[in-house]
């Protein structure tokens, strides 16, 4: 039988992958003013030379460094974004179906296009980065894999001056948290405490949740960049694979982190003043934090990896150097005056190439799955044993745990066996066994108590260290001059005392009543008095013993005093009607429609069942009114089939008249008043089935009425509950009597402007990139309206303070 520990050790296991190195790439940002003399590709596209004029100025011994050369993975100059995605990230993403995990980051100077290659520009669906194509790999690929069930989780993580911030916060579902974020790390690695998760089904909501982070991130500018990331964001792909196979229980997780960085700056070219000048410094004391953890991870004697310098590294913890499949991408300026910036930048891509990670595929166990599996083999073991036992002819065995019966017949037959009414007790199996001897104990137990009270009611039992109750003894005459007591065992601290046959009656009698009176006093007062130990005195009865059930006035009672003891007290202040905080991830459809069954729409539900119960009476009835019309039919057929048998033979015999008219047999006549009996019950039934039927349709169309109502509520509830904002809620109130959950979500985010809908449609029919760019384009114009109307709303408000 497996234990939550077997479960607990199962639940997560990681097949041990060979090491690799980090692959690290380098992309050139392309300009007018290219120094070809100054750097230079290899052949292979897999190198770079950087080459420097010495400074004249030195003097004649010179021992200036003026080339460097540097090897990577593959260098990207002049490449589109098709060509960026194909070679960096695809195998990562692909790979992270199979259950690996994966990281690509993108480092540079600021200005050098890091965030062009990792979301690309949102305006046109060509430029798109690596994000929104891994985001359409992974839907396309979940597409092409029928025989599992996979589930997309998505989060969106901002590091901004050393502090942790939700870019998805801004979701009506999610709203600001109470506490700050913290990274937390457990066995199966590192995460974000207090960072919210939404479950994507399908592309062009991950589209929305990646346009509604981006458009919260914060940007500034400066003289080498006009919209600068001024923090470092993660965006992270969970990925979750289930077997649509019953009987396989193991799955596999994979995460996916889209690290963009924020540039490194050199303060003297930005000109950073004020807040942009502080935010530099806390970019440039991270980025160098991360650096100095690269060049630890890259030394095989270093011990330590400072991993908790700062919070970029303590999050990145399990992508540098970990279960992970690591990619880099530097970004470097193509100009001359950029040179000091794009050796720093290659260094730090050389210095990666020297870590070395450890990818596994992340399997996990299904406990539910696993639990069905083992009760599937338990029973296929019982069925065997069956067999075994029929063949050794022990027909009569059962496996199955005892039950309460059972148990008290082997309680039975051990007091016979004890008594000597019972020579042998049959043993069947092993679990009967363990229970015999477990009723053994049971017994034993029972006489050690019945023992213990005759005993405490025959004797009195007197502490020896108790010289007061010994002295009070003495006076009594109930113990002799060197204080013991008659009966007094050796050794032991009290004595059981009994008054002797030679006692005479009369005062001392009542002297001895009147020490017992007292010593009964101090002994339920002090609760130490008692020689026995709690050990010795408390006689634990068997698990396996019957307990009898209390009688039905009882466990009223005993409810009763529990309501009356839990019930709160009433309180002065009015009570508050305190709305339930909306959760992170909006419920799925079929659990909240449950939830809105037995709280919101309680009455409309009783409703449609009364009548769908209803309704299935009246169809029960028409279809039990349809069979005896169909018997009545076949009965009516049958008889007429004899009275032409009838007439017939009539016929063949000769008929007689009698004063014209015709003379039949008793036979026949009693044929034809059956026959006149039948079809008058067939038109009877026939009327009461089109009444049923007539009432079945009016019954179905209030059952179609109730269904179409309790669905309507259902999803004005649930667009009210987890969709629309609040604020909005207030703002469609006022003045409106429409209800906000009954406008379409479309509406109510993009305020029904008629233009702005019939663009998006015409631009769902005319979209030059193909249909592939549909969920791009309708998540891009959801996220741009909601926001416009999100900043009216906000317009709307100060005015009305005002």
């Amino acid at each position: 039988m497996m234990t939550t520990e077997h479960f607990a050790a199962l639940s997560f296991v990681a097949r041990m992958g060979t090491r690799k190195k980090v692959h690290a790439f380098v992309r050139v940002k392309p300009t007018d003013n290219f120094p070809h003399e100054m750097i230079r590709y290899g052949d292979d596209n897999k190198s770079i030379d950087i080459l420097l004029k010495k400074d004249t100025r030195r003097g004649v011994v010179n021992n200036q460094q003026t080339d460097w050369s540097f090897k990577l993975d593959g260098v990207l100059h002049d490449a589109s974004q098709d060509l960026v995605y194909e070679t960096v990230a695809k195998d990562v993403v692909s790979q992270a179906l199979d259950g690996y995990n994966g990281t690509i980051m993108c480092y540079g100077q600021t200005g050098a296009g890091k965030t062009y290659t990792m979301t690309g520009a949102t305006e046109n669906y060509k430029h798109r980065g690596i994000l929104p194509r891994a985001l359409q790999q992974v839907f396309r690929m979940i597409e092409e894999r029928t025989t599992h069930a996979i589930t997309v989780r998505v989060s969106y993580l901002e590091i901004y001056n050393e502090s942790l911030f939700d870019l998805l916060s801004t979701l009506p579902y999610v709203g600001p948290s109470a506490t700050p974020m913290t990274i937390v790390e457990n066995p199966q690695g590192v995460f974000i405490k207090g960072l919210s998760v939404h479950l994507t089904s399908q592309e062009e909501d991950a589209f929305s949740l990646l346009f509604e982070g981006e458009t919260n991130r914060v940007i500034a500018s400066h003289t080498m960049n006009k919209n600068s990331s001024r923090s470092h964001c993660i965006f992270t792909i969970y990925v979750e694979s289930h077997s649509r196979t019953l009987s396989d229980e193991k799955y596999i997780t994979s995460k996916i982190n889209l690290v963009d960085l924020a540039g490194s700056e050199r303060l003297g070219k930005t000109g950073s003043e004020g807040r942009v000048l502080k935010e530099a410094t806390y970019i440039n004391k991270s980025l160098s934090f991360l650096e100095q953890a690269i060049i630890a991870l890259g030394d095989q004697k270093r011990d330590h990896i400072p991993f908790r310098q700062c919070k970029l590294t303590h999050a990145l913890k399990d992508s540098l150097g970990g279960n992970c499949n690591m990619v880099l991408v530097t970004n470097i300026y193509g100009e001359a005056a950029q040179l000091e910036e794009t050796l720093s930048s290659l260094r730090f891509a050389s210095r990666m190439k020297l870590v070395t990670t450890e990818p596994a595929i992340n399997e996990k166990y299904d406990a539910e799955r696993m639990v069905k599996n083992l009760e599937k083999e338990l029973a296929l073991l019982k069925q065997e044993l069956a067999i075994h036992d029929s063949l050794a002819n022990r027909t009569l065995v059962n496996y199955d745990p005892m039950d309460e019966v059972q148990i008290a017949e082997i309680n039975s037959q051990v007091r016979r066996y004890l008594e000597g009414t019972l020579d042998e007790i049959d043993i069947i199996n092993l679990r009967q066994i363990q229970e015999v001897f477990n009723q053994f104990r049971v017994v034993l137990s029972q006489q050690e108590q019945e023992i213990e009270s005759a005993l405490r009611r025959k004797y009195t039992l007197i502490d020896k260290n108790d010289f007061a109750a010994i002295s009070a003894v003495q006076k009594a005459g109930l113990a002799d001059v060197n204080g013991h007591l008659v009966g007094e065992p050796d050794g032991q601290g009290f004595g059981l005392g009994v008054i002797p046959f030679s006692f005479k009656p009369g005062k001392k009698i009542k002297s001895k009543k009147t020490f017992k009176d007292q010593l009964s006093i101090p002994v339920r007062k002090e609760g130490a008095s008692s020689p026995l130990s709690t050990k010795e005195l408390d006689i634990s009865p068997s698990k396996t013993q019957l307990i009898l059930p209390p009688r039905d006035g009882d466990v009223k009672d005993m409810r009763d005093r529990e309501t009356s003891s839990t019930e709160p007290f009433p309180s002065d202040s009015p009570k508050e009607e305190l709305r339930p905080p909306r959760p992170s991830t909006p419920p799925s459809k079929p659990v909240a429609f449950e939830d809105f069954k037995n709280e919101r729409g309680s009455e409309i539900n009783r409703i449609f069942k009364e009548n769908k119960s209803i309704l299935n009476e009246r169809r029960k009835r028409a279809s039990e009114t349809t069979q005896r019309i169909n018997a009545i039919k076949q009965e009516i057929d049958t008889t007429k089939e004899a009275l032409n048998v009838q007439k017939a033979l009539r016929e063949k015999q000769g008929e007689y008249e009698n004063k014209g008219l015709m003379i039949i047999d008793e036979e026949e006549f009693l044929l034809i008043l059956k026959l006149k009996d039948l079809k008058k019950q067939y038109r009877a039934e026939y009327q009461d089935l089109r009444d049923l039927r007539a009432e079945i349709q009016y019954c179905q169309h209030l059952v179609d009425q109730c269904r179409h109502r309790l669905l309507t509520e259902f999803d004005i509830w649930y667009n009210e509950s987890f969709f629309i904002p609040e604020d909005l809620q207030v703002a469609l109130k006022s003045g409106c009597s429409i209800r906000p959950g009954m406008v379409p979500i479309n509406r109510v985010v993009s305020l029904g402007e008629d233009d702005q809908d019939k663009f998006s449609q015409l631009q769902q029919t005319m979209l030059p990139e193909g249909p592939e760019s549909v969920s791009f384009y309708n998540a891009k114009v959801k996220t741009e309206q909601k926001h416009n109307y999100l900043k009216a709303i906000t317009g709307l408000q100060q005015v009305n303070k005002k």
